[in-house]
């Protein structure tokens, strides 16, 4: 009888054992980790971080992988004519020259052949249209062909002679205006994205980087002594700085800053490029 007890407990311990066994192999639910952003972060194919060899193309083709992005609705009107400040007009060039990567996103040629005229035109101030003109005309004449893969590189290569001209010339501070008038005009478009998609996840992307923040701030500060006071380019840095402060550190970004930001940076390339 004690042999028989002792057996019926040996084999229910062994059914326990199996079915602890048969329960720890189970797919048992994991609870759900709920989304945290720790610090703004910036991602083109996957590969997280910021580059200074990255283009605008590439900027835009990383902001549209990510996020729904109505290319035509950040469409501004033309500019006024160019200004007899060379500083101002350089800057103003660089927004010019944002719109046409604009328009290239958006796979728009008569837009583009039309900023393309706006882009000629402040050329001409600068003493550029000599050595660029035919380079922005065959621009022109691909968007009207619908090369779009051609156009893109020859839209890369334009702005990157268009510098290279600039310090052939020794306009060193004009060269950098430019390029911070493309960014900070790329930067005006993103965030104005990111606003109207208000989403939590897609707050970071609003400034690009802080590592890109960081290279606007080291070019501004390469300008010379002189440029970084002119009236209207100190704005520039102004606008630079509140961006660094509200972008470079760790603190999670929420819609107050992105829209915030946003307004900060259509209100500079207003005043500076439409006035």
């Amino acid at each position: 009888m004690m042999k028989a007890r002792w057996h019926q407990i040996a084999c229910s311990a062994f059914a326990t054992l199996i079915a602890c066994a048969e329960l720890s192999h189970a797919e048992v639910p994991r609870p759900v980790k709920p989304f945290v952003i720790t610090a703004p972060t910036f991602v083109i194919s996957d590969v997280p971080g910021w580059s200074p060899d990255q283009t605008p193309a590439d900027f835009l083709d990383g902001i549209g992988s990510q996020l729904k992005a109505r290319w035509r609705q950040l469409y501004r009107e033309a500019p006024p004519p160019p200004s007899t400040m060379r500083p101002l007009s350089a800057f103003t060039l660089g927004g010019l020259l944002a719109d046409s990567f604009l328009a290239l996103q958006a796979s728009d040629a008569q837009q583009f052949r039309n900023n393309n005229q706006d882009v000629l035109t402040y050329c001409r101030v600068l003493g550029l249209n000599e050595k660029l003109a035919p380079r922005f005309m065959s621009q022109g004449k691909l968007a009207e062909e619908d090369k779009w893969s051609d156009l893109r590189q020859a839209v890369v290569d334009g702005h990157q002679e268009l510098c290279r001209v600039l310090h052939e010339q020794r306009d060193e501070d004009l060269a950098v205006l430019v390029d911070l008038g493309i960014w900070m005009r790329l930067l005006e478009m993103i965030s104005g994205v990111v606003q109207d998609t208000n989403a939590p996840e897609a707050w970071p992307l609003t400034i690009g980087s802080p590592a890109l923040l960081r290279d606007l701030k080291a070019r501004f500060d390469r300008l010379s002594e002189i440029t970084r006071a002119h009236e209207k380019i100190v704005v520039v840095g102004e606008a630079i700085d509140f961006l660094c402060r509200h972008w470079d550190n760790t603190i999670p970004p929420d819609a107050t800053r992105v829209a915030n930001s946003h307004r900060k940076l259509e209100l500079i390339m207003r005043k500076l490029t439409l006035k």
